[in-house]
């Protein structure tokens, strides 16, 4: 079936199959502005259909586990520490893991999809389901014995022993990723998005009533928020689930569980893991900062302000991201495509919307730096140290701009291994050194370490631009191309009765 798509299918060699937007860009006989004008509302378009319930998905996944923490907080202050302590000390490892090895879907789906092979975007599903499934159980272990690990890591018996009841109902959730982040990926590979908003929308509003009454009415105490946290993720899993059997959309994509998911998985794997690495290298990166910050002569003052940053940069970051998976889902469909000229020309533009919004955060920031933070704390000395970091973080969002955009051209082209070795340079041999020099030694503080946290995303965001301009677009195609014919099944997929 998909080497007969494929016959049917090759926009590299037949004009007549080159999309709008490509056509556009190759008719020389329309005037430079004409075609620039034109093929800039074609692709803005397709932007935004994709980065706008992108960003919807990601902003009610945040709220969800934020939510869940505030439920736990109003339990006790020994119940948000341990909310907090497993959320951003175990959930978020396995969040960040989860979703890096979830991204290698990203790029074949995305290339299979713009190639015409549809029949290969289940069978790639279903591979990185099993991977990830193979992970998740590996991760149960860490999630089981969190205790003894959180007290090795220097934390209280008491918080230790809270935060494990609450990572105890947290393990349902892990399987859920190993489902969802593939089920996600498969689906913005063929621009379908906006059903993932709409049914995680629902869950939200869902989550929000029975951890009220789990907390509240019932009194299931940390284990039950966790729980209904769990059940939450794997309603967003079988919501997702039904509209792929049940929706017109999928039938070219989705023909039911085959055999041939099992075969290539070692070099499955190998993609899978650069993706993962790629990921929490970068993840891990922030965690690193705020550890940093917790050892400063005024650790409660720098965690404070530090935090109130890091939570305004985190909700800012929600909607680079959703421009990330924009751009890793139009440049993966036009090189499979065989569109060189429309996957340059959409790099160009999402860079360049991505970028304004985020100046416009920035001077918002600016603008009200010295009340920001009384969003969050009443305290004076606290809005004096957020106001001087301000400058520091508009500057940060402003390269959240640039930066989050050129990872999804990464993945969108399959670099994720390149981008893993730049990520281990710049952030942990030039970013975390620096931010310890200038905080410690220079006694710059919470700045120092700030300073040294962009000076990394600085130069990985200049390496990404100098390797994303020179690259040779008509060699990702044939690269694209390649990398589609090496895991593409000759044989008909042999489906499971």
């Amino acid at each position: 079936m998909a080497s007969s798509m494929n016959d049917v299918h090759q926009p590299f060699l037949d004009f007549e199959s080159i999309n709008e937007l490509e056509t556009v860009l190759l008719d020389t006989s329309l005037p430079l502005w004409n075609r620039l004008r034109q093929a800039t509302w074609i692709e803005m378009k397709l932007l935004f259909s994709l980065a706008a319930p992108a960003v919807m998905v990601y902003m009610i996944n945040y709220l969800m586990s934020m939510s869940t923490q505030i439920f736990s907080g109003h339990l006790g202050n020994l119940e948000l520490a341990a909310a907090s302590l497993g959320n951003t000390g175990i959930q978020f490892f396995a969040y960040g893991l989860m979703l890096g090895m979830g991204s290698a879907v990203e790029t074949l789906c995305g290339q299979a999809y713009g190639a015409g092979k549809y029949a290969m975007l289940g069978v790639y599903l279903q591979r990185s389901t099993i991977l990830l499934v193979v992970t998740g159980v590996l991760l149960t272990l860490v999630y089981v014995f969190c205790k003894p690990i959180l007290i090795f890591l220097g934390q209280s018996p008491e918080i230790a022993s809270a935060a494990a009841l609450f990572v105890y109902g947290l393990i349902p959730q892990i399987f859920a990723y190993a489902v969802n982040f593939p089920i996600q990926k498969f689906l913005q590979a063929q621009s379908i998005v906006a059903p993932s908003a709409y049914i995680s929308a629902v869950t939200l509003v869902l989550h929000l009533v029975i951890s009220w009454v789990a907390a509240y009415k019932i009194e299931l105490g940390l284990l039950g928020v966790s729980l209904v946290l769990s059940l939450s993720w794997w309603m967003i899993v079988i919501g997702q689930f039904v509209y792929i059997l049940k929706s017109n959309k999928c039938k070219k994509t989705w023909n039911g569980f085959s055999w041939s998911a099992f075969s290539g998985l070692p070099e499955f794997f190998k993609l899978s893991a650069a993706s993962a690495v790629m990921l929490c290298l970068e993840s891990w990166y922030f965690q690193i900062i705020v550890l940093l910050a917790g050892l400063l002569e005024n650790p409660e003052l720098a965690l404070d302000s530090l935090s109130i940053c890091m939570t305004i940069c985190g909700w800012a970051f929600m909607i680079s991201v959703g421009f990330n998976a924009a751009t890793s889902v139009r440049v993966s469909n036009e090189l499979g495509a065989g569109h060189p000229k429309s996957a340059a020309f959409s790099v160009i533009v999402v860079t360049t919307c991505s970028f304004i919004i985020s100046v416009i955060f920035s001077i918002l920031v600016l603008a009200l730096r010295n009340v920001i933070s009384y969003a969050f704390t009443g305290g004076e000395v606290v809005a004096e140290a957020v106001s001087d970091l301000c400058p520091l973080l508009a500057l940060t969002l402003a390269l959240n701009g640039i930066q989050p955009v050129l990872s999804g051209v990464a993945v969108g082209c399959g670099w994720q291994t390149f981008v893993a070795y730049v990520n281990v340079g710049c952030y942990y041999i030039v970013g975390v050194p620096l931010g310890s020099l200038l905080g410690f030694y220079f006694k710059l503080g919470a700045k120092g370490i700030w300073l040294g946290m962009m000076g990394g995303t600085v130069m990985q965001t200049v390496i990404l631009i100098w390797v994303t301009i020179r690259t040779d677009w008509n060699k990702e195609v044939e690269g694209a191309q390649g990398r589609l014919n090496k895991w593409e099944d000759k044989n008909e997929p042999i489906l499971i009765e």
